[in-house]
């Protein structure tokens, strides 16, 4: 299968996107984004994952954050980090959890 190569619709719904799920768009502008989603199902799954991120994000509510982890956790979250990059091509990528600098990612 040859590989999904966006055309122009579908950058003007990446650019839309937010607008569209916010329901801030005219209404003919959202009725031409969703021939476009029903018809591309790489933009359909994208429109739907970002729905589900928005969706999570909105019933976030701040708590009580946890704690720094514990020596034994960080060096396993450590490791399997070190083994994903392990499969990757490219070796000079370094994500910021792997720095030095002995922070985390997050």
């Amino acid at each position: 299968m040859a590989p999904f190569r966006p055309d122009e619709k579908c950058e003007e719904i990446f650019a839309l996107l937010s607008e569209f799920l916010n329901g801030e768009l005219p209404s003919e502008v959202c009725e031409r984004i969703g021939r476009h989603i029903a018809d591309c199902q790489p933009c359909a799954v994208l429109v739907e994952s970002l729905r589900k991120t928005v969706d999570i994000c909105r019933q976030f509510r701040p708590g009580i954050q946890p704690g720094p982890l514990g020596e034994q956790a960080r060096n396993r979250l450590m490791e399997a980090c070190r083994g994903m990059l392990a499969g990757r091509k490219r070796a000079d990528y370094v994500p910021t959890c792997l720095l030095p600098t002995g922070n985390m990612c997050w």
